[in-house]
């Protein structure tokens, strides 16, 4: 077994969408960033990827590449489920929490488990999603960035390849 740690953040800006977890949350600005910003995708790419001693998303899906520009993470979250399973990891767990501000998120919780289970053909049982605030500090109180944080368990299936 391994445990894995990932985290993201980037700035929220108006003229583009927010997306999180792999879904259009409605709200007025988006989070900025070479690919959709997906901060929740992006800590759980991490996070995984740490676990299994194969670096960082920076690593695999370099940000001045143009082929992930404004690219949907849940394409580089699907990239990442294959390699853990070509080395032989699976997913035990994934635990994870989104620091915003606002827009409130538990109505689109769900849903970015939905899609975070079907990218990593893996159980709803096996996700959780939390949301918290700053109560208004720092630069996520002030409603300048959006955070999240991932921690997953790996098993392996065999052998791992590591």
């Amino acid at each position: 077994m391994r445990i894995g740690n990932g985290y993201d953040i980037h700035a929220l800006v108006e003229g583009r969408q927010l997306i999180l977890g792999g879904v259009e949350i409605d709200w007025h600005l988006g989070l900025a960033g070479h690919s959709d910003a997906d901060v929740l995708l992006h800590a759980i790419c991490d996070a995984c990827l740490g676990a299994a001693a194969m670096g960082d998303i920076g690593q695999h899906f370099p940000p001045d590449d143009d082929q992930y520009k404004d690219i949907d993470s849940r394409i580089l979250l699907r990239k990442v489920a294959t390699m853990l399973k070509q080395m032989q990891w699976k997913i035990g767990n994934l635990d994870c929490t989104i620091i915003a501000e606002k827009p409130r998120l538990s109505p689109y919780i769900s849903a970015m488990r939905e899609n975070i289970s079907s990218d990593l053909s893996i159980t709803l049982s096996q996700i959780n999603i939390k949301a918290t605030t700053t109560e208004g500090l720092g630069f996520i109180g002030q409603q300048q960035g959006i955070a999240a944080q991932a921690m997953v368990l790996l098993e392996t299936t065999d052998n791992p390849v590591c």
